[in-house]
């Protein structure tokens, strides 16, 4: 008897864009009658209109393999449009592989969408039991679950209100507590935990914990790569639609933000279109981390490297690093100490401090300043991700503040005393 909860075998999906295809109906019909009315005084001018029939194919999944056995929980990684949740989709059996066969040993409960399953008309409560019977769970084995998927989810005094009326972490709390309670033999989820808020974060990543010490199979999606790390035994790293690497979290999440950092954290010019000014030249510029194939965390230390020539009527230079978040707001502005240096090539080395920045997007804009003229001015220059690194408070998400540093902090016993 196999182990095996999921098996797929050379799974392939093509997606076509910008293709009509037509199933009859009356609003089609009168749609495609009004396209002509368009359609003919232009060909009569002579201008020809664009074609709603034009053709582009896509695949979003090509020659996928790979096996998970039972009570294994295996974390698929990949930038934006790799292809995990069309994977995800597949191996859910919301959308059929062009090629390929998927092969599911048990009953699989999915979260890949907030609210996934949900009817926006009907109570919280009446979605836990339609939730349920979509999961193939009878009515009593829901109502045997009901209490404590109520309790997780924290919708008590909701719980006869029309979902939607639910704000999207209501929504998100409700929909991960009937998947995860319903007792699926496969749990997947999507990166869909990140509408929650830190400490549900974390009931969503003990739960899934629990899951896989049960036995039964977890699928989990993330750009988290601390949460990967720390509740996946394996993954696969996708890349355009194909299995880059697959094997122990360690190693394929190092390979995988080792390339990521080379990537987007180095911009260097060719010498004849760099920046340049009749005073200085920008050459290049990198985040490198302390460590090369480490990731780059909230405690990991990294330095700002500036590659610049300077002319020989360069005169006083100044060099402004400025980091801004995701959403626009400056974390901080160093500007270098004055130099005269003579005519040359340098490197300018900023060094930023482990635990400060926060975890999330940041974007570098870089100025550099020569008799206090500014020569060369770029607005994000690089950008970069810091992601969430070990800590002593056990949740995962941003916290609140640009900068998260870590301060010392101490605590000493006092005697007894009343306050007046």
């Amino acid at each position: 008897m196999t182990d095996l909860a999921i098996h797929v075998d050379h799974v392939s999906k093509q997606f076509h864009l910008g293709t009509r295809f037509s199933y009859m109906r009356f609003s089609e019909t009168l749609l495609d009658a009004g396209r002509s009315l368009v359609q003919t005084p232009l060909s009569w001018l002579g201008r020809e209109a664009a074609d709603p029939a034009s053709t582009h194919d896509i695949w979003a999944l090509k020659d996928v393999s790979f096996e998970v056995h039972q009570g294994e929980v295996l974390g698929i990684i990949g930038r934006n449009g790799a292809g995990k949740s069309t994977l995800l989709k597949v191996l859910s059996h919301i959308t059929r592989p062009t090629r390929g066969r998927v092969g599911v040993a048990g009953r699989v409960g999915s979260l890949l969408e907030v609210g996934t399953g949900f009817h926006p008309e009907l109570t919280g409560r009446e979605n836990i039991f339609l939730n349920g019977s979509v999961l193939g769970m009878t009515r009593g084995e829901v109502r045997r679950k009901f209490d404590e998927i109520v309790a997780f989810a924290e919708v008590d005094e909701f719980l006869d209100t029309p979902v939607k009326r639910y704000s999207s972490g209501m929504y998100v709390r409700l929909a991960f507590a009937v998947a995860a309670h319903l007792e699926p033999e496969i749990l997947v989820v999507d990166e869909v935990l990140a509408v929650g808020d830190a400490r549900f974060q974390q009931k969503c990543l003990g739960k899934m914990g629990d899951v896989s010490k049960s036995g039964r199979t977890v699928l989990f999606v993330s750009h988290n790569m601390t949460a990967i790390s720390g509740l996946c035994s394996r993954a696969i790293w996708l890349e355009r639609g194909q299995v880059k690497t697959d094997g122990a979290v360690k190693e394929t999440v190092a390979q995988y933000l080792t390339v990521a950092l080379e990537s987007a954290m180095t911009r260097q010019w060719p010498i004849d279109s760099a920046p340049t000014t009749d005073k200085i030249r920008l050459d290049a510029v990198r985040i490198v981390p302390e460590q090369q194939t480490d990731l780059l965390a909230t405690d990991t230390p990294f330095t700002i490297e500036v590659d610049y020539e300077r002319f020989a009527n360069s005169g006083s230079l100044n060099l402004s690093a400025m980091l801004y978040t995701s959403d626009g707001v400056c974390a901080f502005n160093a500007v270098s100490p004055t130099d005269e240096s003579p005519p040359g090539c340098y490197t300018a080395r900023l060094h930023i401090p482990g635990n400060f920045l926060n975890d999330g997007v940041y974007r570098l804009r870089l100025a550099l300043v020569c008799n206090l003229q500014p020569q060369v001015n770029i607005e994000d220059i690089l950008m970069f991700d810091v992601q969430d690194g070990p800590r002593h408070i056990p949740f995962h998400g941003e916290w609140i503040g640009v900068v998260r540093p870590r301060f010392d902090w101490e605590t000493i016993p006092f005697s007894s005393r009343s306050y007046t």
